[in-house]
C-alpha cells in the first residue's frame, strides 16, 4: 500500500465511523461549534484551531477540509462579504461536507462555503473536471496518459482550480503532514501562489522535535495517522521562509507531546506567516524603531534592525513592519517631507538620520501605522 492510498483509506473509515486516535485535544470556539451538526464534529480530525486567525471580509481556503468543520467555522466569521472554500481528495469526506451545506447556509445566513475535489500539493488542478474528462476520454494507450498530461496543463493554466494571488488566509488542520515529502515543497509553493500579496497563513500540524527515521517514514499507518510524515520543527518554518513568506513563526506550540515514537516527540504546533507585498521597494525616507528587546534583529529579508535605532526602510517594508505579527516589535515613522521614490539602494543596517523624521509622529491624521 502506498502512503497516498493508505491516507485516502484511512480517512475514509473516518468518514463512516470515528477514529479517535486522528486527533489531539483542541479548545474550539464553542459558540462557532455550537451550529455544527454533531456528525461534522465528530468525524473532523485535527491538531488545532485555525479559525482563530480568520478575519471579516476574508476568502479563506482550507486545506484538506475533511468533515467541513473549520470551513463552517471560518464561515461565521468572515460573513456575507467574505468566502470560504474547503479543498479536499477524498469523496467520502467532501460528502460529508457537503450533506450540511444548505443547513449550515440557512444557520449561518449566507451560502459562503463551497467544497472542491483537488490536492493541495496541487491547488490549480481540478480533480472533479479531470474526473469527468476521464469517463468521455478513457485510458487505452500510453499515447492517452501523454494526452491527458497536455489536458492537465491546459486546465491548470487556463481554468485553475484555485487561481493565483485569489486568497486571504489559508488555513489547514493536521493535513500537510500527509502529503509525501517529495511533494512537501511544491505544497508549500502552492500556498504562496494562491495567497494574495498581503495575505496570510494559519497551518496547524504536527511537527517532530527530531527528523523521522526512514523505517518510520515507511509505515503506512503511522503516516495516514499524522505522525511519519511530520517536518521536523525547524525545517517546517525554513519551508515557508524559503518559499517566500516572511513574518514565519510559531504562534502556537504545545509544550506536551502528543505520542512519542521511538523517543521521537510528535507535538501540535500552529505556524503563521505573510505573503509580502508585491509592490516596489521604493525609498522614500520612512524609518522604523526596533522597540526591544534584543540588542538587535534581523528579517528574512536580510535587514538588520538595531534596538532603539531610527533604521533607513523603503516604505513597503515600513508597511510590513508596523503590523500584523511585526505590529508590537516597531515604530513606524514616516518622513518630515516625504521625497521622491527612489529604488532603494542603502546597505542592511543603514540608519534614518533624525533630521529627516523629526516631528513626523506629531503630524495630523497619521496612520495608525506611523508609516503615512
Amino acid at each position: 500500500m502506498t502512503i497516498e492510498t493508505g491516507v485516502l483509506q484511512r480517512y475514509s473509515e473516518g468518514a463512516e465511523a470515528v477514529q479517535p486516535e486522528l486527533c489531539c485535544p483542541v479548545d474550539y470556539d464553542r459558540e462557532l461549534l455550537a451550529l455544527l451538526p454533531q456528525e461534522i464534529i465528530d468525524k473532523d480530525y485535527g491538531c488545532g484551531d485555525p479559525s482563530r486567525y480568520v478575519q471579516k471580509g476574508d476568502v479563506v481556503l482550507d486545506l484538506g477540509s475533511g468533515s467541513g468543520k473549520i470551513c463552517y467555522m471560518a464561515a461565521q466569521l468572515v460573513g456575507d462579504s467574505g468566502k470560504v472554500i474547503g479543498v479536499d481528495m477524498n469523496d467520502d469526506m467532501l460528502n460529508l461536507a457537503r450533506k450540511y451545506q444548505v443547513e449550515m447556509a440557512v444557520k449561518i445566513g449566507s451560502a459562503n462555503v463551497e467544497f472542491v475535489k483537488g490536492q493541495i500539493q496541487d491547488l490549480a488542478l481540478d480533480l472533479a473536471a479531470m474526473n469527468q474528462h476521464l469517463a468521455e476520454n478513457p485510458i487505452a494507450t500510453a499515447e492517452d496518459v501523454i494526452h491527458l498530461r497536455a489536458w492537465q496543463e491546459k486546465q491548470r493554466k487556463e481554468s485553475p482550480l484555485i487561481a493565483d494571488n485569489s486568497v486571504d488566509l489559508v488555513v489547514s488542520n493536521c493535513v500537510l503532514n500527509l502529503v509525501h515529502d517529495s511533494d512537501k515543497e511544491q505544497l508549500i509553493q502552492e500556498i504562496f501562489r494562491v495567497v494574495k500579496p498581503g495575505g496570510r497563513v494559519a497551518i496547524s500540524d504536527i511537527v517532530s522535535d527530531e527528523l523521522v527515521p526512514p523505517h518510520l517514514k515507511a509505515d503506512t499507518h503511522l503516516w495516514s495517522g499524522c505522525i511519519s510524515g511530520a517536518l521536523q520543527e525547524h525545517e517546517f518554518l525554513q519551508a515557508f521562509v524559503a518559499a517566500g513568506f516572511v513574518a514565519v513563526a510559531y504562534d502556537k506550540w504545545e509544550s506536551q507531546a502528543w505520542q512519542v515514537v521511538e523517543g521521537i516527540e510528535f507535538r501540535s504546533v500552529t505556524i503563521t506567516a505573510t505573503k509580502p507585498s508585491s509592490e516596489p521597494c521604493l525609498d522614500k525616507g520612512h524609518a522604523v524603531i526596533y522597540r526591544g528587546p534584543f540588542s538587535k534583529v534581523y528579517d528574512d529579508e536580510g535587514h538588520v534592525f538595531y534596538r532603539g535605532q531610527r533604521m533607513a526602510v523603503c516604505e513597503r517594508s515600513c508597511k510590513l513592519l508596523t503590523s500584523g505579527a511585526y505590529a508590537d516589535h516597531f515604530i513606524g515613522i514616516a518622513p518630515v517631507l516625504e521625497q521622491s521614490p527612489q529604488n532603494w539602494h542603502h546597505a542592511p543596517g543603514a540608519l534614518r538620520p533624525a533630521a529627516e523624521t523629526k516631528g513626523a509622529a506629531h503630524k495630523a491624521d497619521c496612520a495608525s501605522s506611523g508609516c503615512c
